[in-house]
């Protein structure tokens, strides 16, 4: 008889327990998707403005090396005021085989001031969006031509981005500009003189 009772104390015990488990679990999801639905909004902006990974090369055309492309450079002047401007012509030219990918962007073919051996001016200080090339002797795109406009100013000890009318002006003197490449500095076209008067 004690035991039939405390067998069924026992069941309703774990019954008890087994609802109040129950109801803690129910509570546990509820409020977890309140949060959820509250929140939708902020962790869908947060989605939206983290960055994309960077995309894997699939296409299967390699990037074009040293034996593929030459640089070349030209002035619109060689001479200008301090202050003045000068405009360059700078140039990507496909002297390979086969076809390859090139960044035509400003921050991968830079253009470089010095004077001595200080650099006082470069192209890639103020970052550009990437312009993949397909060069290929077999199609049109051979050579592709940008101008990038150099405005007497110095640059080259600045870790941030400023506009042209934030910077220093250089003195009066000779001053060299060289193209390069910024995956193979190797690549260089021939240098250009500059007189600022």
């Amino acid at each position: 008889m004690y035991r039939r009772r405390r067998i069924v104390a026992l069941v309703v015990v774990l019954a008890l327990l087994a609802a109040c488990g129950g109801l803690i679990w129910g509570v546990v999801q509820g409020v977890g998707a309140a949060y959820r639905w509250i929140n939708h909004d902020e962790i869908y902006a947060i989605s939206r403005t983290s960055a994309p990974p960077t995309p894997r090369q699939t296409s299967g055309v390699p990037n074009c090396s040293s034996s593929d492309v030459s640089l070349q450079l030209t002035a619109d002047a060689s001479t200008v005021g301090v202050g003045g401007s000068v405009k360059f012509a700078a140039a990507i030219n496909y002297t390979g085989t086969g076809q390859c990918l090139i960044d035509g962007s400003n921050s991968s073919r830079i253009l470089t001031i010095t004077t001595g051996d200080q650099t006082v001016w470069r192209s890639d200080v103020c970052t550009a969006s990437p312009r993949k090339l397909l060069l290929s002797r077999a199609s049109e795109m051979k050579r592709d031509e940008q101008t990038i406009a150099w405005s007497t100013s110095a640059n080259a000890s600045d870790t941030a981005c400023r506009k042209d009318s934030e910077l220093p002006k250089v003195k009066a003197g000779s001053y060299v500009a060289r193209l390069s490449l910024k995956s193979d500095p190797s690549v260089q076209s021939d240098p250009v003189v500059i007189t600022v008067q």
